[in-house]
């Protein structure tokens, strides 16, 4: 039987990271079903689910004790796949913001989605400068399931006005994958 891990991995970015890792899975006869991995800032972060035998977890969490050893903060947690029962009838959206940077964009945004029950399923922000002027400007792309009673106008309504408050711009548009 296969079980399914969350690892996570964060630590100063160096080269080699990916391939120390995944090396260690594969020496599990484990999978990386699905990852994201970033630099952010001098620091690297991965996030991993992983499926492996039952029977190697514990070579895996011993192998990973050398990584530990070398300064990276590490997390395993076994998880389930989701059910998909669960979310059956909720709609998949494509949410873009973008503007001039500032604080609380994201949990504006966030607090938004949550009050009216929709999941984020993936979310990257990232901020740049402008080319001319050098203002910060941020952009984000977000990956929503919306509940099954909730429509596209009445969200496009409610974020635009969010979207206006915050001096930025929101999309939203049916995602498709």
């Amino acid at each position: 039987m296969r079980k399914n891990l969350v690892l996570t991995l964060t630590g100063h970015d160096r080269i080699g990271i990916v391939e120390r890792v995944t090396k260690i899975v594969l020496n599990a006869r484990g999978n990386v079903d699905s990852s994201r991995m970033a630099r952010l800032g001098g620091e690297f972060a991965m996030l991993m689910l992983i499926s492996l035998p039952e029977s190697q977890y514990e070579e895996l969490n011993h192998s990973i004790q050398h990584l530990r050893d070398d300064g990276f903060s590490i997390s395993i947690c076994p998880t389930m796949l989701t059910d998909p029962e669960k979310l059956s009838g909720w709609m998949p959206y494509q949410v873009q913001v973008s503007g001039a940077d500032h604080e609380g964009i994201v949990h504006n945004i966030a607090y938004h989605l949550a009050e009216h029950g929709i999941n984020i399923e993936t979310m990257d922000t990232n901020m740049t400068k402008a080319p001319m002027s050098g203002t910060p400007l941020f952009t984000m792309s977000a990956v929503v399931l919306v509940p099954p009673q909730l429509s596209l106008h009445d969200m496009e309504e409610d974020l635009e006005i969010i979207g206006d408050n915050m001096n930025v711009d929101i999309e939203i548009a049916p995602y498709r994958g």
